[in-house]
């Protein structure tokens, strides 16, 4: 059975499976292997087939990195106004390398348009009522791509429940864990309970039976995986992270899951390709030849006159009338660069347009780096595309952390759950962000902005803590 049969078996509606076809198709451009495209075969004239494989320029894998390294990068600051909690949540996103997968997953989300991350308490010891012994026990964080992440139900485009699957091979044997977050009336009230299973692919990564608890004991991935956990709390386990632009890649308008930065640019993407591979036909057919009459080929003494591995002399056949042609002549083809590039350059243009970035965020030429004072002024519809994913970018992260300070409070630890988070994406690229604190250091200078408020603003410190290292009240200014 397929993953899709076995949520029918446990009477679990999800997204049509015809939608996860889109996202195989948006991650086969991603990784330059698409079906139908990538390879092909030309007809010679007589009967054959030549395969040849598509040269390509890659681009659904650039705008994936470029908008990656936008959203997510080393620069953005989560700060907690508690100062501990903070350096809990700061240990455990650095234990589990969110800062590298962070980044990683931004760019699975754009070309799959959905990702999800999963924290998770391991190693914890509990006591004979189930609950925690203090001191135990650990965070971690499961990051999941798009084609493992099942919707079971959502309102205003917010995924309440959801199904998740995570393959593992043991002993060249593939297997399926899917673990299912549903909200359930139980004797402690509403709360989210997490069901495993583990599924025995039998032939492909989605299909085989279903392993009973013991069964998948006997498994080293598994060996600890139980088989229901009841969190205790009705906010879920997990948090969904997609790219802010409306899903019309399914027929159903309700659909949750997002879709690829260039799913509406597919025919751009195509015909790039396509003009990129005839650029690399024109140098490839068009080499200098020289062609020899056969007399020429050999020295006096019968050896090679020309080394034999240069493809730019070609041997005429014997009937070749030397006295028309001459014994050596010299073809040159002529290349269509100019056309080539120009097409390229106008296409390039159309997709960075169509996928958000303005005009002119690609050059074919390479013609130079622009500086941020540029990009802010041509390319307005970046700023606005990079501050319209940060809208849902910023309340995935601040669920993350309240996720993981809710397992840091279950696990003993002395955390304030009500504490204030504060997320400073790094906007560097796309605003002049030196001649603007140059602009805010005036401002302090004359007095129309307090000292507190830009250490605040600069230094990623809370109010309070740019406040005490100031030493001034709120209303003071300074001269």
């Amino acid at each position: 059975m397929n993953i899709f049969s076995y949520f029918q078996k446990k009477g679990i509606d999800t997204v049509d499976s015809s939608f996860y076809r889109m996202i195989a198709l948006w991650e086969s451009w991603y990784k330059g292997k698409v079906r139908n495209f990538t390879f092909y075969r030309i007809y010679s004239g007589q009967g054959t087939y030549s395969r040849k494989q598509r040269k390509s320029l890659g681009m659904a894998k650039k705008l994936s990195e470029d908008i990656a390294d936008l959203l997510l990068n080393e620069r953005v600051q989560i700060t907690l106004s508690d100062e501990t909690t903070g350096n809990f949540v700061e240990e455990i996103l650095k234990q589990n390398r969110f800062l590298v997968l962070g980044n990683d997953y931004q760019e699975r989300k754009a070309y799959s348009g959905t990702v999800a991350y999963i924290p998770y308490l391991y190693d914890a010891e509990a006591d004979a009522e189930g609950r925690i012994l203090s001191g135990t026990g650990k965070i971690g964080i499961d990051y999941v791509s798009a084609k493992d992440i099942f919707p079971i139900s959502w309102s205003n485009g917010r995924v309440t429940e959801c199904a998740f699957t995570f393959s593992k091979t043991v002993n060249r044997k593939k297997y399926v864990q899917v673990q299912i977050h549903q909200l359930e009336q139980t004797e402690q009230g509403m709360q989210y309970v997490i069901e495993n299973s583990v599924l025995e692919c039998q032939s492909g990564s989605r299909e085989g039976k279903e392993l009973t608890e013991e069964e998948w004991k006997q498994l080293k991935p598994f060996r600890y995986l139980s088989p229901r956990i009841e969190t205790g709390t009705p906010e879920p386990q997990f948090v969904i992270d997609r790219l802010n632009i409306v899903n019309n890649a399914d027929e159903d308008e309700s659909n949750p899951m997002g879709i690829a930065i260039y799913a509406n640019s597919i025919d751009i993407l195509k015909k790039l390709d396509i003009e990129y591979d005839s650029y690399n036909n024109e140098f490839d057919l068009g080499r200098k030849r020289i062609f020899v009459a056969p007399e020429m080929v050999k020295n006096a003494d019968g050896n090679p006159a020309f080394d034999p591995e240069d493809t730019v002399f070609y041997q005429m056949p014997d009937n070749y009338d030397k006295d028309k042609e001459g014994l050596i002549k010299e073809i040159n083809m002529d290349l269509r660069a100019e056309q080539h590039s120009k097409a390229i350059d106008d296409d390039l243009n159309y997709l960075s347009l169509k996928c958000g970035f303005g005009t002119e965020r690609y050059k074919f030429d390479s013609s130079g780096v622009k500086t941020a004072t540029e990009v802010i002024s041509e390319n307005s519809d970046m700023y606005r595309m990079i501050k319209k994913h940060e809208i849902i970018l910023e309340d995935v992260l601040k669920e993350l952390v309240r996720i993981i300070i809710r397992l840091g409070i279950v696990l003993g630890n002395q955390l304030d759950q009500e504490t204030e988070i504060t997320i400073d994406f790094d906007d560097s690229i796309i605003e002049d962000k030196e001649a603007e604190r140059q602009s805010d250091r005036q401002d302090v200078s004359m007095g129309a902005m307090p000292l507190w408020e830009y250490r605040a603003k600069y230094y990623g410190e809370t109010e309070e803590k740019a406040k005490a290292a100031v030493r001034q009240p709120e209303d003071t200014v300074i001269e």
